[in-house]
């Protein structure tokens, strides 16, 4: 016997029971989207790796030690991408959509890092993301957290969430505050763990973001990158609180946030949630001006954030609600001999009712085991076809989860019946 092959580590499937959830929250968040005026952007999981190193910067823990990168046939290096705005930019440049400012895109899909998989972090991950281009202001900074609000409300986990927001300032001034925190770090070198030593000459804003406990007393006698901010990027950020604050949106400036991607400027935020452990983070994001112009674009300035489904997934989990869509209706045979006048009439219903959720009973089986698969099933209705009903034209209802009783309904008033009684 051939030996079982598994999954790679750190890509799970996503298993049946699982799946509604899945499929809620991602329909969920399409219709969401869609309200805002959010057009879908499909993206292919595999691009030139020079795409992700001139967005990301070459010297991120992305770029260095998680992405998946390979020579394809031709010797050119390709990598599966590791997150989706590098790949929305070059679509959008591609194909010639920044002609004119506002436009709105989201994308969902699987993204890859090679890291240590964990509770909340796998090494295939998905996310749901949005991006804007063309406006700069901090109205659209407003609306896009206003929309992330009203997602999490909608989904009913508002209440396990929190925004935190911050300002990187313009790329010059997060330039200026880099080359100034590399020096205050450089002179506490004894107090930095091995990881922040190696982030210290390549990224140390990144070494604001280490969760070593050690490591939290120097970090927050670190220099503040607000404090070295000018005053147009001050009001920018000045102007999008009093918005949040109009639309009663609760925030926490969190002084300490930064983005591991080096081509954010600005706003950045962050909706954290204690429930999950050390993986709070549901959805990041923040503006990104220069990265159309980094793409051989015109200075098209950015804004947009990616929500981790796999997290999501996780809060949605919690509640105490079923996801799952159960069947409306389990047609059973009580005559073998009827089996392909009951798989027409089953078509014949999804006909004339395109949203039924309708089991026809396959493989046989007696009366009591038919009505044992119906109402595992969870439906509502079991519709019986034998021999009496079919040489009478009717049908059989007999309703699976009341007391109600059993009715005989023309096969011609079927579809008509099953419209007005389901979920009634």
């Amino acid at each position: 016997m051939s030996e079982k092959i598994q999954s790679l580590r750190g890509m799970p499937d996503i298993l049946p029971l699982d799946a509604p959830v899945w499929q809620y929250l991602e329909r969920t968040a399409a219709a969401v989207l869609s309200s805002y005026g959010y057009a879908y952007l499909g993206t292919p999981l595999l691009e030139s790796t020079a795409l992700f190193t001139r967005s990301i910067g070459a010297a991120t823990d992305i770029i260095e030690k998680e992405m998946y990168t390979f020579a394809d046939r031709n010797n050119e290096s390709v990598s599966l991408r590791p997150e989706g705005t590098a790949s929305v930019v070059r679509a959008m440049l591609q194909h010639g959509l920044l002609q004119t400012p506002g436009q709105k895109v989201w994308y969902q899909g699987p993204m890859f890092r090679y890291e240590k998989p964990q509770r909340g972090r796998s090494r295939q991950f998905h996310q749901i993301g949005a991006e804007v281009f063309g406006l700069a202001g901090p109205d659209i900074d407003a609306e896009l957290l206003a929309m992330s609000a009203r997602l999490w409300e909608v989904l009913g986990i508002s209440g396990n969430l929190r925004l935190e927001i911050n300002s990187l300032g313009s790329a010059t001034e997060r330039q200026r505050y880099r080359q100034h925190l590399h020096d205050w770090l450089a002179l506490h070198k004894a107090e930095l763990d091995d990881d922040s030593l190696r982030r210290l000459e390549t990224n140390p804003m990144r070494i604001l973001d280490s969760k070593n406990p050690d490591m939290q007393a120097l970090i927050g006698a670190a220099p503040k990158l607000f404090d070295h901010l000018g005053d147009t990027s001050r009001e920018h950020f000045d102007q999008l609180m009093a918005i949040l604050d109009c639309m009663n949106i609760s925030w926490q400036h969190n002084h300490r946030l930064v983005r591991g991607l080096d081509y954010y400027t600005h706003t950045v935020f962050e909706w954290v949630t204690d429930d999950l452990g050390a993986q709070g983070t549901v959805c990041a994001g923040g503006r990104y001006d220069g990265l159309v112009e980094l793409h051989g674009g015109a200075a098209i300035p950015g804004i947009g954030f990616a929500m981790g489904q796999e997290r999501l997934v996780a809060l949605l989990q919690q509640l105490p609600q079923d996801f799952a869509r159960q069947p409306d209706v389990y047609l059973i045979i009580a005559d073998q001999s009827l089996q392909q006048q009951a798989i027409v009439l089953a078509e014949q219903l999804r006909d004339q009712l395109p949203e039924l959720r309708l089991l026809t009973n396959m493989g046989g089986g007696s009366m009591r085991a038919q009505f044992k698969r119906a109402d595992r099933s969870k439906a509502q209705i079991a519709l019986v076809l034998g021999a009496d009903e079919w040489a009478t034209d009717q049908i059989t209802v007999k309703w699976l989860r009341n007391q109600q009783d059993q009715v005989a309904v023309s096969l011609q008033e079927l579809g008509k019946w099953l419209q007005q009684n389901l979920n009634s």
